[in-house]
């Protein structure tokens, strides 16, 4: 969106705490800041996310006093707010319109907290400091002037009165980068130094986290794996994601030590499956973007598992490269995923059901195709950068400079 507006004539900065020496890019004008201090050692638990927050609007609000110092006067201020930058950004530029990116509201109950039996609150105070890690969020709807958010469902989980105040306009996917490839291949590095080149006629199921962990459904795929594999003897099995967490808890230390959520749910099945079908499941890590696309492009069957949570981008690129698609039945999926139209919805807990619709599919070449042609049309139609999304996003940043 900030190179749109440049083009458009505006003047535009952007305030980061990413290092770079470069200061400008595309037309606009980057300033960098850092933060002066850390966290607090053994600050109260319920207090520490704010803090971070805390220490985070700090130095955007320093940096953003030089600024006003050195005369610049912005008439519109656009923020992802939930990081804490902006939170006082209108103690500086009082006069200018801030517009912030809603992605997610905090609830104890109906949304990701609690949706996991398997994995229950230890600690009666968490949904305390939940309450308290909505503070952030709670402090900008006093000085926000509108809000964007990118399906109706995270919007929906907005109190009001600010929730009226939120646009629903996705962040936009390249659906002209993000296509089908037919004559796609990739070549995977395998022991003994021997490589592996995959293309559309081989059998590949694909399953994408940026951390292989219980909030994107890891353990439900990992559950579903020796069945599919049995199933489909002649089935690739290629895991993207590291194995940290991005969104959840780690391990219980008290019942897992160490172990990261990758093993201990690789370990819980790896005795049903032998060593030749292990072979055939392949852990990629994090897969830089030039060979992420080749690997939706090549996927037969994709599978995208979430808790009710903010919707990844990989879903719709997916959905982009014409993928034929299995997903768990949780929001805000059921935006993008009609069931039977532009993909396949199961139960987020029921493995046997995710191997069974997996294989249906593999087995059902029609099918795959109507339903990557399906999801494909639907992406283009809905959540397109050029032709949907950031003309979106362009009105909204001007009826917000009006507002």
């Amino acid at each position: 969106m900030a190179p749109a507006l440049v083009k458009q004539g505006h003047s535009v900065r952007a305030m980061t705490m990413q290092k770079t020496d470069a200061t400008q890019w595309q037309g606009v004008q980057l300033v960098h800041y850092t933060a002066k201090r850390g966290t607090t050692p053994n600050v109260h638990p319920w207090v520490s996310d704010f803090e971070t927050k805390t220490i985070r609007a700090e130095a955007c609000f320093k940096a953003a006093l030089q600024m006003k110092q050195q005369g610049y006067m912005p008439d519109v201020i656009v923020a992802h707010h939930g990081w804490g930058e902006s939170l006082f950004l209108k103690e500086v530029w009082p006069e200018a319109k801030l517009g912030i990116y809603c992605e997610f509201f905090y609830h104890p109950h109906g949304a990701d907290v609690g949706f996991d039996p398997e994995f229950p609150a230890t600690d009666e105070g968490e949904v305390c400091r939940l309450r308290l890690k909505n503070l952030n969020n709670l402090l900008h709807f006093e000085v926000a002037d509108a809000g964007i958010s990118p399906t109706h469902w995270q919007a929906s989980t907005f109190p009001e009165p600010f929730k009226n105040k939120i646009s629903v306009v996705h962040d936009g996917i390249d659906t002209q980068a993000v296509a089908p490839n037919p004559a796609v291949s990739l070549t995977l590095k395998m022991a003994a130094g021997k490589d592996l080149v995959l293309t559309r006629q081989d059998e590949v199921i694909t399953f994408v986290n940026r951390n292989l962990e219980p909030y994107r459904g890891y353990h439900t795929f990992m559950r579903a794996l020796p069945q599919l594999l049995k199933e489909r003897p002649n089935a690739r099995v290629l895991l993207v994601g590291a194995d940290d967490v991005s969104y959840g808890a780690r391990p219980d230390a008290a019942k897992y030590g160490d172990a990261k959520w990758k093993d201990i749910f690789a370990n819980e099945v790896r005795g049903q499956i032998s060593d030749a079908d292990w072979q055939r499941v392949h852990f990629l890590g994090h897969v830089p973007y030039q060979y992420f696309i080749p690997l939706l492009q090549l996927s037969t069957v994709h599978v995208y598992l979430t808790y009710p949570f903010v919707l990844s981008w990989s879903l719709l690129e997916a959905m982009s490269a014409g993928c034929a698609i299995v997903a768990s039945d949780t929001q805000p999926l059921r935006e993008a995923i009609v069931h039977n139209e532009t993909g396949k919805l199961v139960d987020f807990f029921d493995a046997s059901a995710l191997a069974n619709s997996v294989c249906e599919l593999l087995s059902n070449a029609e099918e795959r195709k109507r339903l990557g042609v399906n999801a494909r049309a639907f992406a283009q139609a809905n959540y397109d950068l050029q032709s949907v999304c950031l003309p979106k996003q362009l009105a909204w940043v001007e009826q917000l400079k009006t507002t």
